[in-house]
């Protein structure tokens, strides 16, 4: 395709960027335009995927023809069919007249179906049906329809693995992707991210007449580092964040950092810690903490565990005292139910293989990585036991605990 070409749909349907990667899904989706066959855009959430349906549609001899965009995820499953393929009336409560369905609304027309791999496994062999010959049955009608409507599908789902976990058709997505197209993710479009930026702030500045945000060239590389998990629609949001809450419309790195993670290897927003907060350096730290926390709750249910084995226990040897001479129901210690059909014996196997784990089975090494924990939380908060308590998740009778254990409580 020619350059300017290019520019000129850029231009009609305001896409920004100049990436190989997304040149080339605009140059496919235009030499398809023409030919009448089904497509299937493949890329993450929030990539722009509903972009190239419109393209395809208005570059096709069905320009002129309706156009329905649905999301196959946003429809209930109980309805779905309806919504598709029409009903006719009294054919379940609340059909009080008929419908067509958008197949039969959108004839000589294009349908894009967004969230493709969302849809039931019934309401696929219907799909199937219609792609392969135009046929579809309304839910509740006898006879057959027909309907000449151009398929555009798309998805985020990895439908690979879905065909081998038996959620998709495996025949269905043969027939949906005659041709593919792949929707690059931000994280790859490098220098399109700051262009995109650059977009949604001076939309933002135009729409509340306020000043554009404009970003440093050191806040420019934080931004290309960055893998955005959410893709352009994460990216707008932060800038519509900055646009409204930054005092500074210059921005720089250490602003930015307010929004988004320091760590460039990281995926998730970053949380804006309000004093007192504390914030794990590193992952290692964050594994420590929660070891720690699952010994303290191993231990716990062992202590209930043999309390139950001691209470059962007492009950068998009571049992043969009560049948000769029963003593008053207020005399017996209150039994924790076990299961209204599980022998007592049973419960006992049961508390007994609980209980008893051998110390050397522990494997993960836990007890250096609580002496650890306990020592980075006591340096954190200067010696303060009863905050290094509290950061932990613990009370600090279990910390004192602790400390007798590993010789620490000096």
């Amino acid at each position: 395709m020619k350059t300017s070409d290019l520019q000129n749909i850029k231009q009609r349907y305001n896409i920004v960027g100049n990436c190989d990667a997304l040149n080339n899904a605009l140059d496919v989706a235009l030499k398809v335009a023409p030919i009448d066959l089904s497509v299937l855009i493949i890329g993450e959430s929030g990539v722009g995927k509903d972009i190239l349906p419109r393209v395809i549609h208005d570059n096709s001899p069905r320009r002129r023809e309706k156009y329905f965009a649905i999301n196959c995820g946003a429809i209930p499953e109980g309805t779905i069919d309806s919504e598709l393929f029409g009903h006719v009336k009294g054919s379940f409560t609340g059909a009080i007249n008929d419908s067509q369905g958008y197949f039969g609304v959108a004839n000589k027309g294009t349908l894009f179906l967004d969230e493709v791999g969302e849809l039931p496994i019934a309401t696929q062999a219907r799909l199937l049906r219609v792609l392969e010959n135009g046929e579809y049955i309304p839910v509740g009608a006898t006879e057959v329809r027909k309907t000449d409507v151009r398929v555009v599908a798309a998805t985020n789902v990895n439908i690979q693995k879905a065909i081998s976990e038996g959620r998709f058709r495996e025949d269905l997505y043969y027939r949906l992707n005659q041709v593919q197209i792949q929707m690059p993710a931000l994280r790859d479009r490098g220098e399109d991210v700051v262009l995109l930026f650059r977009l949604f702030a001076m939309q933002m500045a135009e729409k509340y007449h306020m000043d554009k945000v404009v970003l440093t060239e050191e806040a420019k590389q934080m931004l290309m580092r960055y893998k955005w998990p959410g893709n352009i629609r994460q990216l707008k949001s932060i800038t519509e964040q900055l646009s409204i809450l930054s005092t500074d419309r210059q921005i720089t790195p250490d602003i930015l950092s307010r929004f988004i993670p320091q760590d460039q290897e990281s995926t998730q927003l970053a949380l804006l810690h309000t004093e007192g907060d504390h914030s794990f350096e590193n992952e290692r730290e964050i594994l420590y903490k929660i070891l720690f926390e699952l010994r303290s709750n191993v231990n716990d249910m062992r202590r209930e565990m043999s309390t139950l084995k001691k209470r059962i226990e007492d009950v068998q040897v009571q049992a043969p005292v009560q049948q000769t001479s029963p003593l008053p129901a207020t005399q017996l210690a209150p039994i924790p139910a076990v299961s209204a059909v599980t022998p007592v014996n049973a419960a006992l196997e049961d508390a007994v293989a609980e209980e008893y784990i051998e110390p050397e089975q522990e494997n993960l090494n836990l007890s250096d990585l609580s002496r650890q924990m306990l020592e980075k939380a006591l340096d954190r908060n200067g010696g303060n036991r009863k905050k290094a308590a509290l950061e932990l998740g613990i009370s600090d009778r279990t910390l004192y605990r602790r400390l007798k254990q590993y010789g620490m409580e000096k």
